[in-house]
């Protein structure tokens, strides 16, 4: 079974989400192995990006529904967020690391290169030097002298 990165995506969110209610470390790194092995080879480098901001969103999700019971809600979600990410900043660099890791080794550099490869064509091309740009004939003489339309009035 293969996932696309849209799947493999909220496969880790879930996973994620759930884990914040048990453990928030270890289960994001379980997520994140899940996510990366489960994926198709052609999405890992969408895939490698997101585990930071998933677990930041799970944990901004978790921390603002435990704020609602209180009387200052802003406080009580700060409070939160800064606990809980101080507390699993080392889960989440592991998490990374091992996403990366493992994508690596399952084929994310050939997905570089074909993002680099497909964008180079989108370049535009450098413009001319001046001295393949064909020049053009000055104006003829007279071109800016007043002109006078019409006739005078004793005409």
């Amino acid at each position: 079974m293969k996932l696309t990165a849209r799947g493999a995506v909220t496969l880790l969110f879930v996973i994620t989400l759930l884990g914040q209610l048990i453990a928030p470390g270890p289960i994001f790194i379980l997520g994140c192995a899940a996510a990366v092995t489960l994926v198709n080879a052609r999405d890992l480098l969408p895939l490698v990006v997101t585990p930071p901001l998933i677990f930041f969103l799970t944990a901004l999700f978790i921390e603002s529904v435990r704020a609602l019971r209180t009387a200052s809600f802003l406080q009580s979600l700060a409070l939160g967020l800064f606990t809980i990410l101080s507390a699993a900043a080392p889960w989440l660099l592991a998490g990374s690391a091992l996403t990366l890791a493992i994508a690596w080794y399952r084929g994310l550099p050939t997905n570089i290169r074909t993002l680099r490869l497909a964008h180079a064509h989108r370049v535009p091309k450098p413009r001319q030097s001046r001295e393949t740009t064909p020049t053009y004939a000055a104006e003829p003489e007279g071109y800016f002298e007043p002109r006078l339309y019409g006739s005078t009035k004793e005409d």
